[in-house]
């Protein structure tokens, strides 16, 4: 099927992620504002629009999005504010130049996770009335989807436990990572009980960090990417779904917004087998359980059998699939700006540029970013050359 034209990614940076306590919200954005314009060979004035993604909760200030507009160059220009996942801004912004009315557009996404409450501020996405008071959160109902996801399908925390070494490990290869780990299996099931059955290095740690990208229309990118000396790397497919906000109004393992946004994706890429013709993936993994369901909701396996996925080192960096070669979530991306960073990695790969992460002869790769309690919306890009 195929996109209706040719979308461009042209640019690329991140900060280095962890506890950032000496810098503001602006500075945060700015060192990444900086990075991607010179990563492209471009100035400030070269960008026509720019979407950026923060959201306030997180950043503990009202209107976050704010204090980045002199930042990203929107004064008395064109700017977009998305209080999502930064892989939704990306989105945003693809369809800005789809829709013919820009050429050339930057995505920046950044989030002071240190400056909130990690998991409390996520009570405030269920309803006020009948669920906020029950103290439901992104950890406690993560926990709700994990235990429902062993009894159905019959999965183990010593699996779960399995993601996170391997994404820890993984860590030691990105210089961006916050928290790089020789882990066991034994250390990760006797670590703090949170949330049963989630215990601490089960989850993301609290962190800060930003991430940038700047896109193109088909002939602007072959320009951008032709004075660095490159080819750009090409938006092959994408897709973006909304699953039911009450969580008694879905089955938690079956993760239905991801499948149909996969199915998207995959049909405007031209996918058929998603495990033979993608040679990485990136996907965010708020939770250890949660790399393995999001596995069988991409179509890399059948429903319950991403278990066997991790026990057979199909995941590792030297297997068939690659999954979270730069460390995932678990390493320390903050969410908000998580979705966007798996687009830049995966991107990196494409190039060839991936480093000490790198994967050998990557033609396309997959980026998934996710919000909303046990993955309400989940949103796909993949992309190649």
């Amino acid at each position: 099927m195929g996109l209706p034209e040719k979308v461009g990614i042209v640019g690329l940076a991140q900060s280095k992620y962890g506890l950032i306590q000496n810098k503001t919200l602006p500075e945060l954005a700015y060192e990444v504002v900086l990075k991607v314009l010179d990563d492209a060979g471009l100035t400030i004035n070269d960008i026509e629009n720019t979407v950026s993604s923060s959201v306030d909760l997180w950043d503990g200030a009202t209107a976050s999005g704010a204090f980045l507009t002199e930042v990203v160059g929107g004064v008395m220009g064109s700017e977009t504010r998305v209080a999502d996942d930064g892989i939704l801004a990306a989105f945003h912004a693809a369809l800005n130049i789809l829709s013919g009315n820009f050429d050339v557009v930057m995505v920046v996404a950044h989030c002071l996770g240190s400056r909130g409450a990690h998991y409390d501020i996520t009570n405030w996405v269920f309803d006020p009335v009948y669920q906020q008071m029950l103290g439901l959160d992104y950890l406690s109902s993560a926990g709700l989807q994990a235990s429902w996801y062993m009894r159905k399908y019959g999965l183990t925390e010593e699996q779960f436990a399995k993601v996170s070494v391997k994404n820890h490990k993984n860590a030691f290869n990105n210089p961006y990572a916050y928290q790089p780990m020789n882990l066991s299996v034994g250390d990760v099931l006797n670590s703090e009980m949170l949330s049963y059955p989630i215990k601490s290095l089960d989850t993301t740690p609290v962190s800060d960090g930003a991430c940038a990208l700047i896109l193109a229309s088909e002939k602007r990118a072959k320009e951008i990417a032709g004075e660095k000396g490159r080819e750009p790397i090409w938006i092959k497919g994408l897709g973006n779904y909304y699953d039911s906000h009450y969580l008694g109004d879905r089955d938690l393992t079956e993760c239905s917004a991801l499948t149909l946004a996969a199915k998207k994706a995959y049909e405007l890429a031209g996918i058929h087998e998603p495990i033979k013709e993608i040679g990485v993936a990136e996907i965010s993994e708020p939770f250890s359980h949660q790399e393995l369901l999001w596995l069988e909701g991409l179509g890399f396996c059948e429903r319950g059998e991403a278990g066997k996925l991790i026990d057979e080192g199909v995941t590792e960096m030297s297997g068939a699939l690659p999954i979270n070669p730069s460390g995932g979530m678990l390493s320390g991306n903050p969410f908000i700006v998580a979705g966007l960073t798996r687009l830049v990695e995966a991107v990196e790969q494409c190039r060839g540029e991936a480093g000490d992460r790198q994967i050998s002869g990557v033609e396309t790769a997959l980026a998934h970013g996710t919000t909303g309690p046990c993955g309400q919306m989940h949103c796909i890009v993949i992309v190649g050359r």
